[in-house]
């Protein structure tokens, strides 16, 4: 889900991954379609790279993402990313509870959840339907009729 999608330092937003080149990589803005050439100079991290610290381990952004879709029932956050630092850490403790109180700032649940609005808004949170598994397997039809 979020292997192409980028997040680039010093640039608001996130940006999509189109090609490489010899003086860098081209991305696209999410915001606004556009296309520009980032060089090496710049810091780029896909977003399926980033986690945040738990008590016990680190936990995959996607993880963050699909526990955010599921309380927000697929909708856009409750919360505003600009809100003010008691709602943002609330909000932040229902959607990772264990999260690490001494290494997750304020600022980087601000960025998860602008992220996620982000993701949302352009329809790219493909979270996978969990139902499959939860179903019984049905019986074949025929099995005891001897």
């Amino acid at each position: 889900m979020l292997k192409d999608i980028l997040s680039i330092s010093g640039k608001p937003g996130l940006y999509r991954l189109v090609s490489q080149t010899t003086k860098g990589i081209v991305v696209e803005s999410l915001d606004t379609g556009s296309k520009t050439i980032i060089g090496n100079s710049y810091k780029v991290s896909a977003l399926k790279d980033i986690a945040i610290f738990t008590e016990t381990e680190e936990k995959p952004l996607e993880d963050i993402f699909k526990n955010m879709y599921n309380l927000e029932n697929g909708n856009p956050t409750s919360v505003n990313e600009k809100g003010k630092s008691e709602e943002i850490k609330a909000y932040f403790e229902k959607v990772l509870p264990d999260y690490d109180r001494d290494r997750v700032y304020v600022s980087d649940m601000k960025k998860v959840i602008k992220w996620y609005n982000i993701l949302q808004q352009h329809d790219l949170l493909k979270v996978e339907e969990q139902k499959e598994e939860n179903q019984p397997e049905e019986k074949e039809q025929g099995d005891n009729d001897k």
